[in-house]
């Protein structure tokens, strides 16, 4: 076997692809030295031809000294359930024990001997090992069940325990989508919602504002950009999809005044009162882009208040809601702790040197949570870590009551939320996992016709096997996490489920490479956890999507994501209303891309090429002319469905507010399941919510909507659309004053 040799079958053993298609159909070769790279970020020696050839003895003889795989993922179609077992030749004769415990903790027993079963495979290991097929008496319900198997070799018990997780055919539809239903609602970044009484950023009494709006005007479906956990001590790092946890809740989303410890606790209330105070709310609120790090400032502030009145009053008296903070402590575990523990270390390490960035900058005693440093850490300042767990309780308690809000206003999807990629190197999930990520590389995305250069977006991936051996645990935590208050959850880079454009540190897009990760495992545990919340999923599917995804996503009932902006035919007209297929979320662009109004008249174009984000002027000249074909046929596309009668002989019309709608009733029309409409597009903002690629100046997560939620009920322009999209997709409604809501408890 020759070194190139044994390096690409053991590429092929931890799923790195060696080649793949760009989007513009060419052929991409992975060269050795990244393969090699790549290895070395999984943590598989690769540096030398003797290093690639121990290290694949070594993973092919790894399965077979293992008598039960950590997990097996079963889709429930009727088939008997067939579990491998890895035995020598040894213990071929040998009598084994199996108990499967279900997961409502009734047992089923019996025994077994590995010569009785069918043999699926063998290898040589020390003499002869064979895969043999144990198939379970019965079929379980979909859940997470354990297998273990007890035996003795040599006078030496051999026990090894399997996590069986069975998951349904598909994942779960609201009623509302039934019988062709079609839904539609009003998709926002929730920090940029602008309110009359909010802290500088929109909160989570802004969403339940916009939840009561939306079932008003008809909408049955209301999106939010991920929620998930920053950073406390840097509000700068703003990015919601670059998060320090996936498993817990951005804080700064707080409505401090909705918190119950504020009724109760006169040195908060007086604070927020003082004209000082109230002059630097209303500067906050004034201000075009979030100004964070004020934001931050005066919540914390009060939120120091209502910890300490929260600790005098209720936990001193262990009352009620002492109870209840203790049963949301217990019911977070470790994974809380450990998040709340990363939080009060960052706090206290930046404090003293703002130069530390995050803990891979901290002393080397504490990067371990498992550490003797951080226990001692732990136990000297258990305020400073209960601090972040209350407010995660709270953060928890808000976000809890506007999903209860939009299950009392009834039918419809309710609240939809992202859900992320993956998790920052330097945030708290990693640093309480860190077996599980390849530090050494990023997660990106190749060079395509929107990001010319590629994209790299600086979060370690999680490594397939690693995760495989952790039983999926993570994965499953992450899924829990983020469906439980909400009915719909997109998944972010849906094709990470099948495989991922991992870049090795300090490369480039270029010059990376796909890996794969177990798709049926991972769509199965979806489907599974989809079904036990009641949560409708849609997979966001754009770009470079290899068709085995997209079947998958099919096969388990998963919604594909269309942009108006990428459904076209071949020859450049933009796909009509009954080509989008039913199973789908439609929209006219995202976060990443272009608002209707910079689309239409390319800013986003004339910023990339100021930001030096095209790879050449020509390339620059050939995207202007590209979109000026698009503004034609989509004049065209619309008039084919008559919506624009009279508007052609304009020639190159303005983007008003009726061709703004016009454009919206054509996505109405199409048959896909739910429809989201963005205010960025209503509300003619020109600027794009992020810009890929771009660092400062661009203000990337940082542009509020130019009007407050309070003024949308008067606005024609919202007004006209939501009746629009009620006349098309159904829903009724009444867009009328009402009595601002009540503050969250």
């Amino acid at each position: 076997m020759t070194g190139a040799t044994a390096l690409e079958l053991l590429c092929t053993q931890c799923g790195i692809a060696l080649d793949y298609y760009d989007i513009w159909g060419r052929r991409r070769h992975v060269s050795a030295d990244m393969q090699r790279a790549l290895l070395a970020a999984m943590g598989v020696p690769a540096g030398t031809d003797d290093d690639v050839r121990r290290s694949l003895q070594e993973l092919e003889l790894r399965e077979w000294r293992r008598l039960l795989p950590p997990a097996l993922v079963v889709r429930r179609d009727g088939d008997a359930v067939g579990i491998p077992i890895n035995v020598p030749v040894s213990m071929m004769q040998c009598r084994f024990e199996w108990v499967l415990t279900l997961e409502n903790g009734a047992r089923e027993s019996g025994k077994l001997r590995p010569a009785d079963l069918a043999m699926v495979a063998e290898t040589r290991v020390n003499g002869a090992s064979f895969v043999r097929r144990f198939s379970l008496p019965r079929t379980p319900d979909p859940g997470y069940h354990q297998f273990e198997l007890r035996g003795m070799e040599e006078g030496r018990e051999r026990t090894a325990c399997m996590s069986l997780i069975m998951v349904p055919l598909q994942c779960y539809q609201p009623e509302a989508l039934s019988a062709q239903g079609r839904v539609w609602g009003w998709a926002v970044q929730l920090y940029a919602l602008r309110s009359e009484r909010n802290w500088g950023m929109g909160d989570f009494t802004d969403l339940r504002t916009l939840v009561d709006l939306a079932a008003r005007t008809g909408a049955g479906i209301v999106g939010v950009n991920p929620l998930h956990a920053l950073f406390p001590h840097n509000p700068l790092h703003a990015s919601p999809y670059s998060p320090s946890s996936r498993l817990f809740l951005n804080v700064l989303y707080l409505d401090v005044e909705a918190v119950a410890d504020y009724a109760e606790c006169d040195a908060a209330r007086n604070r927020v009162l003082d004209p000082g105070f109230q002059a630097q709310l209303h500067a906050l609120r004034a201000t075009e882009l979030v100004e964070y790090r004020g934001v931050a400032a005066a919540k914390f502030e009060v939120l120091e208040l209502l910890y300490l009145n929260f600790r005098e009053r209720h936990l001193a008296a262990g009352d009620q809601r002492a109870r209840a903070f203790r049963a949301f402590q217990a019911q977070g575990g470790q994974a809380l702790r450990r998040q709340a523990l990363f939080e009060a270390l960052q706090q206290h390490f930046f404090r003293n040197d703002p130069s530390i960035w995050s803990w891979p900058a901290w002393p080397e005693s504490y990067r371990d949570p498992t550490s003797e440093a951080v226990a001692r850490f732990a136990a000297e300042r258990p305020d400073r870590v209960e601090f972040f767990e209350y407010l995660q309780w709270q953060a928890e308690l808000q976000l809890e009551a506007v999903g209860r809000r939009c299950r009392e206003h009834g039918p419809g999807v309710g609240l939809y939320q992202d859900l992320a990629l993956g998790v920052d190197r330097g945030g708290g999930e990693a640093w309480a996992n860190q077996g599980l990520y390849a530090f050494g590389a990023n997660i990106g995305a190749p060079p395509d016709d929107f990001n010319l250069n590629g994209q790299n977006w600086g979060l370690p991936p999680m490594i397939p096997q690693h995760l495989a051996d952790a039983a999926y645990a993570p994965f499953i935590a992450t899924l829990r996490a983020n469906m439980r208050h909400v009915g719909a959850l997109r998944i972010d880079h849906v094709m990470g489920l099948m495989r991922l454009f991992w870049i090795p540190a300090g490369g480039t897009p270029a010059a990376g490479a796909y890996v794969a990760y177990p798709p049926d495992d991972l769509f199965g545990i979806v489907a599974l956890e989809s079904q036990r919340n009641h949560c409708l999923v849609v997979g966001e599917d754009l770009g470079t999507v290899p068709d085995a995804v997209r079947e998958a996503m099919v096969r388990y009932g998963v919604l594909s994501y269309r942009l108006f902006y990428f459904e076209k035919e071949q020859g450049g007209g933009f796909r009509p209303p009954a080509g989008y297929p039913a199973p789908a979320l439609v929209a006219v662009s995202t976060h990443d891309l272009p608002t209707l109004s910079g689309y239409w008249y390319g800013n986003d174009l004339d910023a990339r090429a100021r930001l030096g984000l095209f790879p050449s002027e020509e390339m620059h000249r050939q995207q202007i002319l590209a979109r000026a074909q698009d503004r034609a046929q989509l004049l065209v596309a619309l008039e084919r469905e008559q919506l624009l009668p009279g508007i052609l002989s304009t020639g190159n019309p303005e983007l008003s507010a009726d061709l703004a709608r016009a454009i919206h009733v054509y996505l109405a029309r199409t048959p896909s399941q739910v429809m989201m409409v963005r205010p960025e597009d209503f509300l003619e903002q020109a600027e794009q919510v992020n810009l890929p690629g771009s660092t400062a100046p661009y203000p990337n997560w940082r542009r509020k909507l130019p009007l407050n939620l309070e003024e949308w009920p008067a606005d024609p322009r919202f007004v006209a659309l939501a009746d629009a999209l009620c006349a098309e997709r159904g829903g009724s409604g009444s867009v009328r004053p009402r009595t601002p809501p009540t503050a969250i408890r």
